[in-house]
């Protein structure tokens, strides 16, 4: 039986779901290391909480389950590490170690080292977000060193990942596999939404300069007095040190009576709240250091049955494809004629609707992952050690 330990920061049911696909594969035993609760500016999760959200996580004969706590916040990549020294290596004997850390973190320093002294004969896979080839300082230079000699495959959120991983000299495999797609079985094609009442726009996320709500605002505006078969409705769901300046803002652009904010939803919510939007918008905007790797809710939105437009910001237009709306980020004039086109087209909303849902379906689920994950784990196991 192929024995895989499998570390990961997941903080909810719907992320955990593709552990569960993994233990799913015939001949393959999961043990899961997580941290023992996860928090961060929207949520806290306790790791008993798992059991009431999810199904199949308990102990089986393909999945075993080991909560560890941690030595800093859960939701810090590069600065906590786990409390342990070993993570159950040398009983466990596993062959392949994967763990969802970034390369130039503690945490996978961490791991690199209990895996050279307790399971040298295993592989070891890395995963990284990383789209910006940001300085680094001499110590995460020597830690970086470290994890890139001793990761026989990284798997990568998106493409310019792997292509910064390749400027850094890394020459081992390095598939475009993001850690976390979507649920399907969570966030399901909702029913078809009758065209009355407003044209409801959503934002859900943290309410932070880079994610650029002020655009999406700037935008609304743009189409204050414009003759549309739908008046429009914003609904900015999330929290974050922005609040209160988007909060003043949608004043001065005179859309109080047409802007709602709702505060953070549990991840078991979030596909009821998608449902009630009829376009999902993330108008991210790149800074020095960040820009969008991914963009999850994205698929969430796109699973659900609603139309998403964004920004052309890092991964968006990758994971967007031709199954939604692109703007220049930071455009607000091409963002409201985006906008304005969504509301006016019913067929192009019907069509983005089936391409995403199609699009999420066939490279972004939960399931599609852990099959593509559990290929990989074949082919690793089939190089030389």
């Amino acid at each position: 039986m192929r024995r895989i330990l499998f570390i990961a920061r997941y903080r909810d049911a719907t992320m955990h779901r593709k552990v569960e696909y993994l233990a799913q594969a015939n001949g393959m035993l999961i043990r899961y290391i997580l941290p023992r609760y996860w928090q961060d500016e929207l949520l806290r999760v306790e790791q008993h909480t798992f059991d009431k959200l999810s199904t199949g996580v308990a102990d089986s004969a393909s999945l075993q389950r080991r909560p560890i706590g941690m030595f800093g916040s859960p939701a810090d990549p590069h600065r906590a590490f786990y409390r342990t020294l070993t993570f159950g290596m040398p009983a466990f004997r596993p062959h392949i170690i994967h763990a969802e850390e970034e390369p130039d973190s503690l945490a996978a320093l961490q791991i690199a080292l209990a895996r050279s002294l307790f399971a040298p004969k295993s592989k070891l896979l890395l995963h990284t977000w990383q789209n910006v080839d940001r300085p680094l300082g001499p110590a995460v230079q020597a830690v970086l060193r470290i994890t890139l000699a001793g990761a026989d495959g990284i798997f990568c959120a998106n493409r310019e990942a792997a292509e910064l991983l390749r400027r850094r000299g890394y020459a081992g495999p390095t598939p475009i596999i993001p850690a976390v797609g979507v649920d399907t079985e969570s966030f399901r094609p909702r029913s078809p939404r009758l065209p009355t009442g407003p044209f409801v726009v959503g934002y859900v996320g943290r309410l932070v300069a880079e994610k650029g709500i002020d655009t999406l605002i700037d935008a609304a505006a743009r189409l204050l007095g414009d003759d549309l078969p739908r008046p429009l409705h914003l609904r900015i769901i999330g929290a974050g040190a922005e609040e209160t300046a988007l909060r003043r803002r949608v004043e001065e652009m005179g859309l109080a009576g047409k802007t709602e904010f709702l505060p953070p939803v549990p991840p078991s919510q979030i596909a009821q709240k998608m449902a009630e939007l009829d376009a999902l918008v993330l108008p991210s905007r790149t800074t020095p250091v960040w820009k969008e790797q991914l963009g999850r809710v994205l698929l969430e939105a796109m699973a659900v049955g609603v139309p998403v437009i964004g920004s052309d910001s890092g991964a968006i237009p990758e994971v967007i494809g031709d199954a939604g709306l692109i703007f220049p980020e930071g455009d607000v004039e091409l963002l409201a004629a985006r906008l304005r086109q969504l509301i006016a087209d019913a067929a192009l909303e019907d069509e983005l609707t089936r391409r995403g849902q199609a699009r999420v379906s066939a490279l972004y689920s939960q399931k599609e992952l852990a099959s593509r994950t559990a290929e990989f784990y074949q082919r690793m196991e089939s190089l030389p050690l």
